[in-house]
């Protein structure tokens, strides 16, 4: 998923959305250890993906403080 299709979703659904990529990490993780992993490059998408959303995340926490302290 790129940043828009990820900035769409609620907090809600990206908790679950990091949830379902990070079994997926684990998964490849695992394949790979064991040799039978045949697309080395998804865990580099994985890892960009997580830490798009992780970013999204820290955004909306920050826009969160910054309108308490102008409403305060």
């Amino acid at each position: 998923m790129d940043a828009a299709e990820l900035r769409a979703l609620t907090d809600e659904e990206l908790v679950e959305r990091i949830e379902e990529v990070k079994t997926e990490w684990r998964d490849l993780r695992f394949d790979e250890a064991v040799g039978r992993l045949t697309n080395s490059m998804r865990i580099r998408e994985i890892k960009r993906e997580i830490a798009r959303i992780k970013t999204i995340q820290t955004e909306r926490q920050m826009a969160k403080e910054i309108e308490k302290q102008i409403a305060s």
